[in-house]
């Protein structure tokens, strides 16, 4: 992978690490339409996972499986490990998710899922986001 947008990629994954899916679809989406393949491939997954999440936020069921499905199609391509970044516990994430969200029955509440961490290949697993969720009532 180049360097070309290392802060660019490192602000975007600060910005899914926070929940801030929207803006984190921007920040990547502006280095989806520069790159070529791979990167492409790879900032997309990435983007379509954000808006997985956001649709989550916002109650779209359908939105966020579809979306998860297409990012985990693209984000196998990078495994384990991309750019720095532990993608197979994103993949895996994702996955897990969208194997529950499938296990429900379309009157089911969704459940409430802490989104997970894009963590680099360095970071210790103990360190925890800082989510602004609320919690279901």
């Amino acid at each position: 992978m180049s360097n070309c947008h290392p802060e660019a990629l490192q602000r975007a994954v600060e910005q899914f690490n926070r929940g801030e899916f929207y803006a984190c679809h921007d920040t990547l989406e502006a280095l989806w339409m520069e790159a070529v393949d791979p990167e492409r491939r790879f900032y997309q997954g990435l983007l379509q996972t954000a808006v997985a999440y956001y649709h989550l936020q916002n109650g779209n069921r359908r939105g966020c499986m579809i979306l998860l499905g297409e990012a985990n199609r693209k984000l196998a391509d990078f495994l384990p490990t991309y750019a720095g970044y532990n993608l197979q516990a994103l993949w895996e994430a994702n996955q897990i998710l969208l194997q529950e969200l499938f296990c429900l029955q379309p009157e089911d509440p969704l459940p409430w899922v802490a989104p997970p961490v894009l963590r680099t290949v360095d970071d210790r697993p103990d360190r925890e986001a800082s989510w602004n969720l609320p919690e279901p009532q």
